[in-house]
């Protein structure tokens, strides 16, 4: 591995003892675990930073005009907890719940249609790390299940719409996040159960999804996050080894021993995709 100031490697000797029991197992055991936003792409892009999925809807307007401000209320009032590392874990939950069941009240209120996912696809906002799709390709030529695990507001549906656009849905993507029942012209009537949001989003909510059968014998995991939570998402899965590699976007100096302590890995400065694509190829 490329000795880089950006990347932080809490435990050497373990990360190796789990690279070369990862290796033993080969490619028949892995199975990839990853977040969508701010994970597979940038937190910042061109100097700017960039929008989450649910943040992309709200910027292009697509909804009705009260939309932006009622939305952005609810940021305000619930980021700041689910970001408050000092708050207990069973408090940022339910502050969670909350925000989430109100942001899919107010969407279907705001006449979300199916037409406006595909104006997010379309809006140029979402960017791909450098490197992503040179891994998608990677797990595909060895058919590794990698399931993206997102808890965005308009998750499912906007990820396959956009996988499918760079041609990157293969048989061994598989998507856990949330998704809606649409009425016959292409309004929101609902959200499916299970909600999934930043800090329940886990492996026990894979068995109501299809990715189940594909990894339940898949005991060994690479997973990829950028949020505290991301940490957990193989939780509730009977597994051997897991290397947990951790984005670290912002708030470095006040959060980094944190994710030493959740991480193998913590990456630093928004890289690319280099040191994940490497990792791969180092452990298979």
């Amino acid at each position: 591995m490329k000795n880089d100031k950006n990347i932080i490697i809490a435990n050497p000797e373990e990360l190796e003892r789990k690279k070369e029991a990862i290796r033993r197992g080969g490619a028949k055991k892995l199975h990839v675990l990853a977040d969508f936003d701010r994970t597979l792409t940038h937190n910042t892009f061109d100097g700017q930073k960039k929008a989450s999925l649910i943040a992309i809807l709200r910027e292009e307007n697509c909804l009705t005009p009260d939309y932006p401000e009622k939305a952005l209320a609810l940021r305000d009032k619930y980021m700041p907890i689910e970001l408050d590392l000092s708050i207990p874990l069973p408090e940022r939950k339910k502050a969670m719940d909350e925000w989430w069941t109100k942001m899919f009240d107010l969407l279907r209120e705001s006449k979300l249609n199916v037409k406006d996912l595909e104006t997010v696809v379309s809006s140029g906002k979402i960017n791909l790390r450098r490197g992503v799709e040179d891994f998608m390709d990677y797990l595909h030529s060895f058919q590794i299940p990698f399931v993206i695990m997102s808890a965005s507001g308009i998750g499912e549906e906007v990820i396959e719409i956009f996988l499918n656009k760079r041609g990157k849905f293969f048989e061994n993507v598989f998507i856990v996040a949330n998704s809606f029942e649409w009425d016959a012209q292409g309004y929101m009537m609902r959200a499916r159960e299970p909600i999934i949001h930043s800090h329940n989003k886990d492996e026990t909510a894979i068995h109501r999804f299809p990715a189940h059968e594909r990894i339940k014998n898949r005991k060994n995991i690479l997973l990829l996050g950028d949020h505290a939570g991301d940490a957990g998402m193989s939780d509730g899965f009977d597994a051997e080894n897991i290397i947990k590699v951790g984005f670290l976007n912002e708030k470095v100096e006040e959060n980094l021993e944190h994710y030493k302590k959740l991480f193998d890995v913590v990456l630093l400065d928004d890289p690319p995709f280099d040191f994940v694509v490497e990792l791969i190829k180092d452990i298979i």
